[in-house]
């Protein structure tokens, strides 16, 4: 077994504490409930629970159960903050399979880089299509989304008076040629007054709210 491979079952354990944690964070998380909600054996999840109590990301204490640790939280939290931004990823993209399952695979293969970019091009979003909070981003990572705010963002996050070229269309090809026969193209200078969307040109655009996460704009 590989040990990327490892590491993702330990970033699963990790993530699934951060769950327990949310509940309830002074509760000892037994080693049952957590083989339950992992699917596996209660002899695995012991013996991961002591791999990571060993590398300091949890406290165990035997027959009792075990909580994350300083370390262990941070780790927790910023495996469901990738999953979580994965789900509202997968919510706005034309997909029909399992995105529980998929956000799952995708939160393993999100870098910082990755997840600075997911968060503004989904516009910073609180919460996941279930309505569960999204966890905050870590201070270096807030520091870079913050950096780069005014580079390229969806048009969601415009407010009155806020104008811009829009950069990318982030949606099914019959959707794309819908707005498009409207003038709405890449490319196109697009602002927010006071009635909603307008074109350079003054021409008006009514745009359903489910287009406003996949329209991208770059602000003047």
């Amino acid at each position: 077994m590989g040990g990327g491979h490892f590491q993702e079952f330990e970033d699963e354990y990790l993530e699934t504490m951060y769950e327990f944690y949310e509940r309830d964070p002074e509760a000892l998380v037994r080693t049952g409930d957590l083989s339950d909600s992992l699917k596996v054996s209660p002899a695995s999840a012991t013996e991961m629970i002591q791999r990571l109590a060993s590398k300091g990301l949890v406290d165990y204490t035997p027959y009792k159960g075990a909580r994350l640790t300083e370390s262990g939280l941070v780790h927790g939290k910023k495996m469901k903050r990738k999953h979580r931004l994965a789900e509202v990823l997968l919510d706005i993209l034309p997909f029909d399979g399992n995105a529980h399952a998929t956000a799952c695979r995708l939160e393993h293969a999100i870098d910082d880089d990755l997840e600075v970019a997911l968060s503004l091009l989904l516009g910073r979003p609180d919460l996941d299509p279930s309505g569960r909070e999204i966890p905050a981003p870590t201070e270096d990572i807030l520091e870079r989304i913050e950096a780069k705010h005014r580079e390229i963002r969806p048009i969601s996050s415009m407010g009155v008076g806020d104008e811009g070229v829009l950069k990318a269309m982030v949606m099914a090809p019959s959707s794309k040629a819908m707005l498009e026969s409207l003038g709405l193209i890449v490319g196109a200078m697009i602002l927010k007054d006071s009635q909603g969307f307008a074109l350079g040109d003054g021409t008006r655009v009514d745009l359903d709210s489910e287009f406003h996460s996949q329209l991208l704009f770059r602000p003047s």
